[in-house]
């Protein structure tokens, strides 16, 4: 809760004006718990998991970037994609959601808070690079582990229920695995913490890449053109084509790891495959899209 009666004592505090954003974020918070506002945080998980999938929902059922479909051979009905949402809710309420309650107390313990002044726009994308690398690194080894026999069959293997991936499968997963991925999510936030816009900003930039990460389509404006090392749609979708036998492209985020520690080697022949397909089709006359 924000110790200031009013804005103008909030004013007086801080040795300045309140910004616009901040006099907004008093105006709403101000007679909020902390915890209320924590709480905050299964809104803005809901309307991620509902909301940024949409888009790839239009792509597959218009075929409209059919060419840039990266296994065109598989279609998702609106009732596939439906079902697949359907269960992600209830994982979502079931695991998610109790999760946000029973981790209140390790927010307190963080320091991550809420009250004012707002976090400067430099200090948001410090914090937001260092959570990205905090959590590709560990959700690498993480993830690498869930491929053992034991993770594999205990744990990964729903998530590999799709071999072709879709934006609502993101999430899509035992509650486990849930469980131990939200370790590396949490791990940046608890090394240097922040506001609980930031920490709301990055939870919702991790699940929107992650659901674009699963979209299936490699759309030509995506950030594989312009981040280095950023792994992306193709990237993963060869993890999910391959599926439980898979010891490629563990990536999170960013493929230094896997390069690095050589666990993108099959990814680069199938890649060297089927450009050579491609060059002996345009050879031919044709072009085959894959």
């Amino acid at each position: 809760m924000i110790p200031y009666p009013t804005v103008q004592d909030a004013s007086v505090a801080l040795g300045r004006n309140l910004t616009w954003f901040e006099t907004v974020w008093f105006d709403y918070s101000a007679t909020k718990s902390d915890f209320h506002v924590y709480c905050h945080t299964i809104l803005v998980l809901f309307l991620v998991f509902s909301l940024a999938p949409l888009p790839f929902v239009f792509v597959e059922l218009t075929g409209w970037f059919e060419r840039f479909k990266i296994q065109p051979k598989v279609k998702y009905s609106l009732s596939d994609m439906f079902l697949c949402y359907k269960e992600v809710m209830k994982l979502f309420l079931r695991v998610v959601g109790t999760l946000q309650f029973v981790t209140y107390p390790s927010i307190q313990m963080t320091g991550i808070r809420s009250g004012l002044p707002l976090p400067s726009l430099m200090e948001i994308v410090a914090q937001l690079v260092v959570y990205f690398l905090i959590e590709d690194y560990t959700n690498y080894w993480i993830h690498r582990w869930l491929h053992c026999k034991w993770g594999y069959e205990k744990i990964h293997r729903v998530h590999h229920e799709y071999t072709s991936p879709i934006g609502y499968a993101s999430p899509y997963a035992h509650w486990a695995e849930v469980l131990l991925l939200g370790i590396p999510t949490f791990l940046g936030p608890a090394i240097a913490p922040g506001h609980i816009m930031t920490f709301w900003l990055w939870i919702s930039l991790r699940q929107m890449e992650a659901i674009e990460t699963h979209s299936g389509y490699d759309l030509p404006w995506t950030l594989t053109k312009l981040v280095p090392f950023y792994g992306g749609a193709e990237y993963h979708d060869y993890h999910h084509y391959v599926g439980g036998k898979s010891q490629s492209n563990f990536a999170s985020v960013f493929t230094y790891c896997d390069y690095i520690y050589g666990t993108d080697k099959g990814y680069r022949v199938h890649k060297k495959l089927l450009q050579q397909i491609k060059e002996e089709a345009d050879q031919k006359g044709g072009r085959k899209y894959d």
